[in-house]
């Protein structure tokens, strides 16, 4: 249930402005694994209106940002997603998005879902634990590619819901129960592959002790808005650990929650990293910031200290931002003033109107895009050398957190971030 959230403003940055047809067609999609969809996969998806949409989302906001294996791939274009949303939500379904299922959760974007799907590395025979069944949809995804799927919700109301969207689908080898994740299924173990879609601060030791030898873990760890994700294989009894990408998702409650040690404070929100000097994994990516697309952090020119942020983009259309989460208390906050260093290079819009920008967008108590609530720093055209931009912006009362996203959003050329600064105004 991350929140890597790209659903913005149609009047503004303009993601949106990339509306699909959801009319039924005959779509045949070579998929990226190199072979044609049966001819009794086309007749299906001839009848299923949101084929299309589905298809567009594996081609371009998977398969493309690097997801290669190709029964993910195939999973991907197969399940539902608009069945794990409510009925309000679905024309954004196959958006690469994160959407409120209620009760402060999330489901998942779906390159998130394919990452840690693929990075699982499932099989035909695996028994895999999910903790945080959320609406189902990750389940589902797995439900193909492996035996069983043994999956836990804390929150009733949300594991009942998935639960019954599951057996309508008739994905019968997912068991689903309501319980602590925290504590794992000790009576289903053990389990070949476990996956943890909500993030506490360290492993549950229980959950080490259900992994099966030789099985593996992806699970996003750290505070509350640094995360990363983990891959952990189970070695002579033994976890050991591989670093992944950068993660932001909702925290693993229960036990998980009574335990965090660090928790950020709501009077004053901040900007991590924001001069992006921080690189402890030595990849080139900027530690604090998530979801990153098409960028790398340049040694040479930078406005302050020894690195900046340059975005890159030459296929018009076509992601290249970051994104960070911060708490934000409306109640306790008025408003925050947003500064930062820009330089560009040959920056056009995209062909819906994308715009390169600073973007941040408010949101509730219960996770929900509060509306109307999105302010932007830019647009940034043209080229022009490092120059400060500075805006002061009203928090909303109803405001509980907040993503920043900044980025060429679909725009073409090259964009430089530097010393991006937050300073709050509190009531």
């Amino acid at each position: 249930m991350v929140r890597t959230d790209r659903r913005w403003s149609d009047v503004r940055v303009r993601r949106i402005g990339r509306r699909l047809t959801l009319a039924a067609v005959m779509v045949v999609v070579v998929a990226a694994e190199g072979c044609l969809l049966s001819g009794a996969a086309v007749q299906a998806q001839s009848r299923d209106p949101y084929a299309e949409a589905r298809n567009r989302m594996v081609d371009e906001e998977i398969s493309r940002e690097g997801v290669k294996h190709p029964g993910v791939l195939r999973s991907m274009r197969t399940v539902p997603r608009h069945r794990f949303v409510k009925q309000k939500d679905r024309a954004g379904a196959y958006f690469d998005q994160a959407i409120a299922i209620g009760k402060k959760q999330t489901i998942s974007p779906p390159f998130i879902v394919a990452y840690m799907t693929e990075m699982l590395d499932p099989m035909p025979e695996d028994k895999v634990l999910e903790i945080g069944t959320g609406s189902g949809y990750q389940a589902a995804v797995l439900s193909d590619l492996v035996k069983d799927v043994y999956t836990i919700e804390i929150v009733e109301e949300l594991g009942k819901s998935a639960a019954k969207v599951l057996k309508e689908l008739k994905y019968d080898n997912v068991h689903p129960r309501i319980g602590d994740g925290f504590k794992g299924w000790p009576e289903a173990a053990p389990f070949d592959k476990i996956i943890v879609t909500c993030s506490p601060e360290s492993v549950p030791q229980p959950l080490i002790e259900q992994l099966k030898e030789g099985g593996r873990m992806i699970i996003p760890l750290g505070e509350r808005y640094e995360q990363r994700f983990y891959l952990f294989e189970k070695k002579n009894g033994e976890l050991v650990k591989s670093n992944l990408l950068s993660a932001l998702f909702v925290p693993m409650t229960g036990d998980a929650e009574k335990n965090r040690k660090v928790k950020p404070d709501p009077k004053h929100p901040e900007i991590h990293n924001g001069g992006f000097e921080i690189d402890d994994e030595g990849d080139g990516h900027p530690v604090g910031w998530h979801y990153q697309r098409q960028l790398t952090l340049e040694a040479t020119n930078a406005h302050e200290g020894k690195a900046y942020v340059k975005f890159s983009n030459q296929d018009a259309g076509r992601s290249a931002q970051m994104l960070q989460g911060m708490v934000m208390d409306g109640t306790a906050v008025h408003a925050i003033q947003i500064s930062m260093w820009v330089r560009a290079d040959d920056i056009r819009n995209g062909p819906s109107n994308e715009q390169a920008a600073f973007v941040i967008q408010f949101y509730d108590s219960e996770r929900r895009p509060i509306i109307d609530a999105e302010a932007i720093i830019g647009p940034f055209k043209g080229t022009f050398d490092w120059k400060k931009f500075q805006k002061t912006i009203l928090v909303p009362a109803k405001s509980r957190e907040a993503i920043v996203r900044v980025g060429l959003n679909g725009a073409t050329g090259d964009l430089g971030i530097d010393d991006i600064g937050l300073s709050a105004q509190t009531k």
